[in-house]
């Protein structure tokens, strides 16, 4: 089993005129010790107007510096939101494939199409039609960072004439792409379009089990890609602050880790939320009594071990630790993050090694089938030329014919004399 870190950048109220460039300074150190620490993942949100819970709207620049500041680490987008609202189609390919190539190919494309209020009607997206936004932006991006032209596409929720997207990634065909699970149907749609499920949902181990029994069995009898390659993983969530004493890390981080859960019901399910005006950490106080549940990753290094080791067995092969949850403190979770590479991680990378192998063989027949689905790239015969506007006018008897500029200044005057 692999692990990753997870970042909402979440701040709770009230916060300062420095409260979001500390968070954001303090996660790049946190990702940076990861990295040397020899944590494979970490992943990142994108989400829009979610005050408290969410920070994280421009995930492709975090992203892009945690690439310069790291060497191994893989940075996944956890997730981009796909309809073409949020993004379009093609700069989520631009985007992806220059990720990919400053990071020397360590990109995972996570995506989903959002379920809050506040997100998709900021960005007027029928939330009957984001599925289907979802899934045309989804499959014709993976197209872009393959195809030289790309052919273009007439759907119902977006049309792009054909251009060639460029740059192309450094993974080829493209970064391995994951969708965001919160249930077993959803697991069940990753499994079908040949994506890993990132599993928002904190299950235990005995669900666990279940949901990656359905995963890969449907992923064997049912699998047609979505993209132009499969990648049959599951990752779930989990809570994380260790410290040698169990009671010391539940105090440090249980109650910070339960108003994660209590800022996702607020937006997505049960909450009438102010903009600006309401305060989600005070409303969390008051109203939410301190859980007595146990988090898979919160205790000490023996309590924790034991934790993993059950999702290990039930079949998990990441999780994703949630540890900028709250008000953690930024020396708690790098000490944690310390305690935890020192524990309990070495043993885990030794069995993920043999896991891994077995996995590869065992599941090569069904790749090979699913990988048949895979449709023709439709070729085209010939790019049709695209003039610039004021030849095009002359060639329409609109204008006069344009001088053509020889050198860089006569270009310069030739675009400014035409405004």
């Amino acid at each position: 089993m692999q692990f990753g870190i997870f970042y909402e950048h979440q701040l709770p109220r009230p916060w300062g005129e420095e409260g979001e460039h500390r968070l954001l300074k303090e996660a790049l150190e946190q990702v940076e010790l990861a990295d040397r620490l020899g944590i494979e993942y970490a992943w990142e949100v994108e989400h829009h107007f979610l005050e408290e819970y969410s920070h994280s709207s421009a995930p492709e620049v975090f992203l892009a510096a945690c690439s310069q500041r790291t060497k191994r680490i893989r940075l996944g987008h956890g997730i981009v939101l796909m309809p073409c609202g949020f993004n379009h189609p093609a700069r989520v390919a631009e985007r992806l494939a220059t990720l990919d190539l400053i990071s020397d190919g360590r990109v995972e494309w996570g995506t989903g199409s959002a379920s809050s209020r506040s997100e998709l009607e900021g960005f007027g997206i029928d939330p009957d039609q984001k599925h289907l936004m979802w899934e045309e932006a989804v499959r014709e991006a993976a197209k872009m960072m393959v195809m030289e032209p790309y052919a273009g596409y007439e759907g119902q929720s977006f049309a792009m004439p054909a251009r060639n997207v460029v740059p192309k990634p450094l993974q080829k065909p493209h970064p391995p792409l994951w969708l965001a699970c919160s249930n077993r149907e959803t697991i069940k749609i990753a499994a079908r379009y040949g994506m890993g499920a990132l599993t928002f949902a904190f299950i235990d181990p005995a669900a666990a089990a279940h949901w990656v029994e359905e995963y890969y069995e449907t992923f064997q009898r049912e699998c047609r890609p979505i993209g132009r390659a499969v990648n049959p993983n599951i990752a779930i969530v989990a809570g994380f602050m260790l410290h040698g004493d169990g009671a010391e890390a539940v105090r440090r981080g249980a109650r910070n880790f339960q108003f994660f859960g209590y800022a996702l019901s607020h937006f997505y399910i049960s909450g009438s939320h102010q903009p600006g005006n309401f305060d989600l950490w005070e409303d969390f106080q008051r109203n939410m009594p301190p859980s007595t549940e146990p988090a898979a990753g919160i205790g000490s290094p023996d309590q924790v071990r034991s934790n993993l080791e059950a999702l290990e067995a039930a079949g998990v092969d990441q999780v994703v630790f949630v540890q900028q949850a709250g008000n953690n403190r930024h020396e708690h979770i790098c000490e944690s993050l310390e305690l935890f590479a020192e524990r309990l991680l070495p043993a885990f990378k030794e069995r993920d090694e043999v896991h891994r192998r077995r996995k590869a063989a065992r599941l090569a027949p069904a790749i090979e089938l699913a990988m048949a689905h895979v449709s023709e790239l439709p070729q085209m015969e010939e790019m049709p030329a695209l003039d610039a506007y004021p030849l095009q006018a002359a060639k329409e008897g609109l204008a006069e014919e344009p001088q053509r500029p020889v050198d860089g200044d006569n270009i310069v005057t030739a675009i400014a004399g035409r405004g």
